[in-house]
């Protein structure tokens, strides 16, 4: 019997039923020696919009001439058909995420255009590796900046990071303990002798000497952490969350933050955003992730009411799109593309950061938003927020930081 499989075997005699439970090694000695019970820490919820979500469309710059010359057929508008909802200077919302509006106005949700990467791949794995792993242009680390921040957290939560999806995300690689699961009423145990009798024959052969004596304080880490009681949280009264797989993955993270299980760091993902063709504009494609994105996130916010105050939110993506649009009523790979904030410690009801007219002398290569803010920056000011006193540069090494972008306080 190898560690390897001894550990496969471990998640069958724990009798989890989801598929895609990922336990990091060091999650499960540490699970134990904390209280479940233990108040919220302030928490870092992101959400990657994997394929690369158009930022000119996410929050268009509705009044730039060079804008609407590039877009003849995909640009949304300050009025009229196709309008955008008004933000502020030049930018809009695109009207598909008017669920938002009201964090908006609220002073809690901000937005970043012109961010990115400060190398361009234009390729979604390596700009998704550059970006998770926090070190663009370096393909040979291993860990996450996710994972990084966290080495100066309290090691004693017991789930004070958790991926809402079947696979740990890249950012979440290393040595911190991490977990990712499909859905949170599959992370539980199967109840009776059986199992118990089962785990421990199986830890009684085990040749892994870590693993052999970790069973015990395991199986009543695992006992105390009951997925399928956290499921069964209330959603906070007159909240209704669609029924999309993000708004049901939010769902879970914020029966976690509402069960007091010391969470720290969530992550989950959102796909379908590389539209090449057919995009849309007010309709369409486009406007339908828009929709899925802005209703499950004004659901999450509005379900955590109060707590949201503890919680700061990032949306991202790997790259933006082109400027002008492609004969396919589309878009290509870009840039520079856009970020959302929303809760605890936003500066919202501002757009943030640097934006230049479209014009082609202002764009990369001829073609492309420009990465006029770092990615890394509003990365770096959400962690001070939510992790006083880290390391930035452990968790961006060879970073510099500019101008404070002000997105946060």
């Amino acid at each position: 019997m190898t560690a390897n499989l001894s550990r496969r075997r471990l998640l069958q005699a724990l009798g989890f039923t989801g598929a895609g439970l990922v336990l990091a090694p060091s999650f499960l000695s540490r699970a134990l020696a904390a209280s479940p019970t233990e108040p919220a820490r302030r928490a870092l919820v992101t959400v990657f919009l994997r394929g690369g979500a158009d930022g000119l469309s996410l929050v268009p710059p509705v009044e730039d001439d060079a804008y609407q010359r590039a877009r003849p057929t995909l640009a949304l508008k300050s009025q009229g058909d196709h309008a955008a909802l008004k933000l502020q200077g030049v930018f809009g919302l695109h009207p598909a995420l008017g669920a938002l509006m009201p964090l908006w106005e609220q002073g809690r949700l901000a937005v970043l255009p012109g961010v990115g990467l400060p190398v361009a791949p234009r390729s979604h794995f390596d700009a998704q590796d550059f970006l998770e792993s926090g070190t663009p242009g370096r393909k040979s680390t291993a860990d996450g900046w996710l994972n990084r921040a966290l080495e100066d957290a309290n090691a004693d939560a017991p789930l004070r990071a958790v991926a809402l999806q079947p696979t740990l995300p890249r950012a979440l690689y290393g040595n911190s303990g991490a977990l990712a699961m499909g859905r949170l009423g599959d992370f539980r145990l199967r109840q009776g002798g059986d199992a118990r009798q089962g785990f421990s024959a199986l830890y009684a052969g085990a040749v892994d000497r870590a693993l052999k004596g970790a069973g015990a304080d395991a199986f009543e880490a695992m006992s105390r952490l009951d997925g399928a009681r956290l499921a069964k949280l209330p959603v906070s009264p007159g909240v209704t969350y669609p029924g999309t797989p993000l708004a049901r993955r939010l769902q879970d993270i914020a029966r976690l933050l509402k069960g007091d299980v010391g969470l720290e760091v969530a992550a989950t993902e959102m796909g379908g955003w590389d539209t090449h063709v057919a995009q849309g504009v007010a309709q369409g494609a486009f406007a339908k992730r828009c929709d899925e994105l802005g209703g499950a996130l004004a659901a999450f916010a509005a379900d955590l009411g109060p707590r949201l105050d503890a919680v700061t939110v990032l949306v991202m993506t790997e790259f933006g799109r082109t400027v002008k649009e492609n004969g396919n009523q589309g878009t290509d790979h870009g840039v520079g593309g856009a970020m959302l904030a929303l809760g605890g410690g936003v500066k919202g009801g501002r757009v943030h950061g640097r934006f230049e007219a479209l014009t082609a002398d202002h764009l990369q290569d001829g073609r492309d938003v420009p990465s006029w803010t770092d990615v890394r920056a509003p990365l770096a000011e959400a962690l001070r927020v939510c992790r006083p006193g880290v390391d930035l540069s452990k968790v961006f090494p060879g970073y510099t930081e500019g101008t404070p972008l002000g997105m946060f306080t």
